[in-house]
């Protein structure tokens, strides 16, 4: 029972240090009932440790993963018991190498072990089909940026690194402390941790008090039109919402705005814009129209395209089968979920979201998991079909010269993937998205604020253009400089800097998950040659 308690602790710290409403300090103690738990099980010998472990790790993580992510709930059920059965899952896969390892070797080295494998783990979570990093550690301090403005260094994953080395620091202290009672050396030890979360924090201070932005001022107007996705959006034709957006938006531009930003999929009609006939079509005669009133004005938005194919030969694996033509022959569709840049140039710069959401957007191993599951899975807030993506990122290139990087929705919570963007040359990022899936609650607030740990990994100010909120102003050091509230509709005008400057972490980027996969590969095959200590 007291095992249970502890990793039942351990489950509750890490959820209320959670942003948006928690303490992020509480992380770095957050796992230590739970190694503590873990310990009594191995020390003592209990029968079936791995079960009783497996156990306690599965019940802390669940705890985690439910509290902080309930919300999904909101967009699926299903999708919700998905994302936080199966996620608790993975950590506690983790949990259990840890476990195995503790059994073979010291305290220090397994601890070592958990560290590079925990960041491994969190790696994989950016990179894999089941992609899933909303609760990387790294996160945590999303509204407390000032603690991590070092993050242009390490991004996300110095945080992660940061919790756990905490963690351990505090375990060990602990567990020595009750083999000698030795409590000069506690609070040696207890100092040291101490300094290990304070260095860090002023560290951190300095380079905050220290960085300037250089004046490099543009005008953006973002656009929140407050469509209800449910009952709204893919019932309104495009051209009634693009009436909405050009008659909002004629309130807040003036002829020195050098963008207007709406969110995406704004424009969703039916099965969306034939991508091949884009040129041609109304949605761009339309904003052509409007765009003559600006001639210096780029009008970046959201839309939903679909390219036909008639025969199979040019398939992709991406393609829906999606009916016949009047001839009886099969057609089949791609469908992106993107961006266009329109100005008074009249080239359509146009880019295809390339992280998309488990699920709708992306049906991973479908020939093994569509049988077991049909079309049931994990709707995050994309659209309703297979999305196609594109292999590289772009930046889109303004009348000026000026270049913006267009990142849509749920990549703004890949830090690796969004310096893609600067290297291709974006001077400051545009987020386009529509958090209206989730409601009310925490789920929009922890995507606005991931959007801050962008702003400092690349030292990029960002304009961000949600459908039902929060849009947001973010300069390079991640303080939201103006909003536009949640549930809002309307417009938000402001300047942002643009920069050229590269950081460490956008030339080099996850370097330190990396770096992790030697010690971890390196102690876990070498496990396979020790016998269990005694």
């Amino acid at each position: 029972m007291k095992n249970i308690l502890l990793a039942l602790t351990s489950g509750l710290i890490l959820a209320i240090a959670w942003p948006t409403y928690g303490f992020p300090v509480l992380l770095f103690f957050g796992f230590v009932p739970l190694l503590w738990a873990t310990h009594n099980y191995i020390i003592n010998n209990k029968k079936r440790p791995n079960l009783k472990i497996f156990s306690i790790a599965y019940l802390c993580f669940f705890i985690f993963n439910i509290i902080t992510t309930w919300w999904l709930y909101n967009s699926t059920g299903f999708g919700m018991w998905f994302a936080v059965l199966a996620n608790s899952l993975l950590m506690t896969f983790v949990w259990l190498l840890y476990a195995r390892i503790l059994k073979r070797f010291t305290v220090n080295l397994s601890l070592a072990f958990l560290i590079a494998t925990w960041m491994l783990f969190e790696f994989l979570h950016l990179n894999w089909d089941f992609s899933w990093p909303w609760l990387n550690l790294g996160n945590a301090f999303a509204t407390h940026t000032g603690w991590i403005q070092w993050y242009e260094y390490t991004g996300t994953f110095g945080g992660t690194l940061w919790i756990l080395i905490t963690n351990a620091l505090l375990y060990k202290a602990l567990l020595q402390y009750t083999e000698t009672r030795n409590r000069k050396f506690l609070y040696g030890r207890l100092v040291l941790a101490f300094a290990i979360i304070i260095v860090p924090i002023t560290l951190s201070q300095f380079i905050y008090n220290s960085y300037t932005e250089v004046e490099n001022p543009v005008e953006v107007v973002l656009l929140q039109p407050n469509i209800d996705p449910y009952t709204e959006k893919y019932n309104t034709t495009n051209e009634r919402i693009a009436d909405l957006l050009f008659e909002e938006s004629a309130q807040a531009l003036t002829q020195e705005t050098a963008f207007l930003i709406a969110p995406e999929t704004v424009l969703a009609e039916g099965a969306g814009v034939d991508l091949r006939n884009f040129e041609y079509s109304s949605e761009k005669a339309k904003a052509q129209d409007f765009l003559q009133k600006y001639p210096n004005l780029n009008y970046l938005a959201g839309i939903q395209f679909y390219r036909l194919y008639t025969k199979e030969s040019d398939l992709l694996p991406t393609s829906n089968y999606v009916g016949n033509d009047r001839l009886g022959n099969p057609l089949w569709a791609d469908f992106f979920n993107s961006a266009f840049l329109l100005n008074s140039s009249e080239k359509s710069q146009i880019y295809h979201k390339s992280k998309l959401v488990v699920g709708v957007e992306n049906f991973p191993y479908q020939s093994i998991l569509k049988p077991l599951l049909g079309d049931v899975m994990i709707d995050l807030g994309g659209t309703v079909s297979m999305k196609t993506i594109q292999e590289n990122r772009v930046a889109f290139t303004g009348l000026d010269g000026t270049k913006v990087g267009p990142v849509i929705c749920y990549e703004s919570v890949y830090g690796g993937f969004v310096t893609d963007y600067v290297n291709a040359g974006s001077q400051f990022l545009a987020i386009i998205t529509n958090d209206a899936w989730w409601g009310d609650t925490q789920g929009h607030k922890q995507h606005l604020n991931y959007a801050r740990l962008r702003a400092i990994e690349n030292r990029r100010s960002i304009a961000r253009s949600a459908n039902t909120g929060i849009s947001a102003i973010i300069n390079q050091k991640g303080e939201i400089e103006k909003e536009l509230g949640y549930g809002l509709g309307g417009s938000l005008k402001g300047v942002i800097n643009k920069n050229d400057e590269i950081t460490f972490y956008t030339k080099y980027g996850d370097y330190l998950a990396k770096m992790a996969f030697i010690p971890a590969v390196a102690i876990f095959i070498v496990s396979f040659f020790r016998r269990k200590r005694e």
